[in-house]
């Protein structure tokens, strides 16, 4: 379908469009059939990949492997992401085939093209954050499953959003917490659920910034490169000019676009705590944060911070910037730690982590790994590790610290209601508007 204008097809126009493409007859071209070492198509999850550069192009290698998957579609606004990753797939499934040829990942610059075709059964969502929701939300409604990476949303309001579709379209969601997926992380959560470290009272989350990460001087406004489509690229967020520093990685340290440090490594350390304690549904009855964030210049997500959370069973939980990065749970009797990106445990005692779990006791299960575990759901139609509700309440962690900082009040929350009980101006924060022609 050709576009005049990357935003000129409406909400309303593109949901008819999907509609009549789930009517029209599926035709594969001959190199997506059963052949050499491809599953035959009844024995593979067709999937979209929405976002290939940074994170997005780890899971496109990673899936790339997976023998019972196949990528037929990927879209990018940067046609040089688009251009590598097509290209790296279809060399991955080449190698599998006697010819030594494989042709048939097509190539899309807008999302809603891909999902509108109805031989995608599953799309994995890893634009930047600003995009999550919006994306996911679309994509569901077009029936896809979907893997959202984390932060989930850039908003509340967003994440329940989510969360509301795809318990009304029944699909399934696996949000990018990778971290609760790994055995050493669900070990020890499984050690503090069972009061293996005596009653939990504190929780320590260390998350010190990268070395590289630092503000910037105002960026001068720029030419938009060949290949991108900066529209696109903005899509809901605020019209800005484009400047290179403005996009791709950094695009996580300018609150248009993202939360900074609280939603990106902190969504996977929070997660582990709200793991332990419990409140996957649930969360904190207290916030409170100071930090300092750049006043001039292109970045302006929190570089510096303290925060604090208290549950409604008395936990308290501490963060800075102290080293090295993970989570800290201390009980009355010990104490158990995790190392974020790897899962090293360290404990009071060494022994704690030999000990075995009885039956009776609680088990949190294991998973075959993120990308694997959202597959089996996928087929099974079953519950994956990480689950948009789950997201959902770890991104709003998240995006109340933000408000705590910003508005430097101590928060009163209630996670039934969602709603902050003594902060109008911390409640105006938890949403905010769209740009045309792209919903909320």
């Amino acid at each position: 379908m050709k576009r005049t204008s990357s935003a000129s097809l409406s909400r309303r126009a593109f949901l008819r469009a999907a509609t009549a493409a789930s009517t029209a007859p599926v035709i594969l071209p001959s190199s997506l059939l059963g052949a050499d070492d491809l599953p035959s198509p009844s024995e593979r999850i067709v999937m979209g990949l929405i976002g290939v550069g940074g994170q997005g192009s780890y899971h496109m290698r990673t899936l790339s492997g997976f023998p019972d998957v196949q990528i037929a579609a990927i879209c990018d606004v940067d046609a040089g992401h688009l251009d590598r990753a097509v290209d790296h797939v279809e060399n991955a499934y080449s190698e599998r085939r006697k010819s030594g040829t494989f042709k048939g990942c097509a190539r899309y610059n807008d999302f809603r093209d891909l999902i509108a075709r109805p031989d995608i059964d599953a799309v994995l969502v890893a634009t930047p954050d600003h995009w999550h929701a919006a994306i996911g939300i679309a994509a569901m409604k077009a029936g896809k499953d979907c893997y959202i990476e984390k932060p989930l949303s850039l908003t509340v309001e967003q994440g329940r959003r989510v969360c509301d579709v795809a318990r009304r379209y029944r699909r399934v969601v696996q949000v990018g917490s990778h971290e609760r997926s790994r055995a050493n992380a669900r070990f020890a959560c499984e050690l503090v659920r069972n009061g293996r470290i005596g009653k939990l009272h504190t929780i320590r989350v260390n998350m010190p910034m990268d070395a590289g990460q630092k503000p910037i001087p105002p960026q001068p406004v720029m030419p938009v490169p060949e290949g991108l489509d900066w529209n696109m690229w903005l899509g809901p967020a605020p019209w800005a000019p484009y400047t290179e520093k403005r996009c791709h990685f950094s695009f996580r340290y300018i609150l248009d676009y993202s939360g900074g440090e609280m939603t990106d490594r902190g969504a996977h350390i929070l997660d582990l705590a709200q793991l332990a304690l419990d409140m996957d549904d649930s969360g904190p009855v207290e916030l409170a944060g100071t930090g300092w964030r750049p006043e001039d210049g292109l970045f302006n997500t929190f570089m510096r911070y303290e925060f604090s959370m208290r549950y409604g069973n008395g936990v308290q939980l501490l963060g800075s910037e102290a080293s090295p990065r993970g989570i800290r749970f201390e009980g009355s009797d010990g104490w158990v730690f995790i190392h974020i990106h790897g899962g090293r445990l360290e404990a009071s005692l060494a022994s704690l982590l030999k000990e075995k779990l009885t039956p009776d006791e609680i088990h949190l299960g294991r998973s075959p790994g993120h990308h694997q575990d959202f597959l089996n759901a996928v087929r099974t139609r079953g519950t994956p590790m990480a689950t948009p509700e789950i997201g959902h309440r770890t991104a709003t962690l998240c995006h109340l610290l933000n408000a705590a900082m910003l508005t430097g009040q101590r928060l009163e929350w209630d996670p039934a209601a969602e709603r902050v009980t003594n902060s109008e101006e911390a409640n105006r924060l938890l949403s905010r508007p769209a740009r045309p022609p792209w919903p909320t």
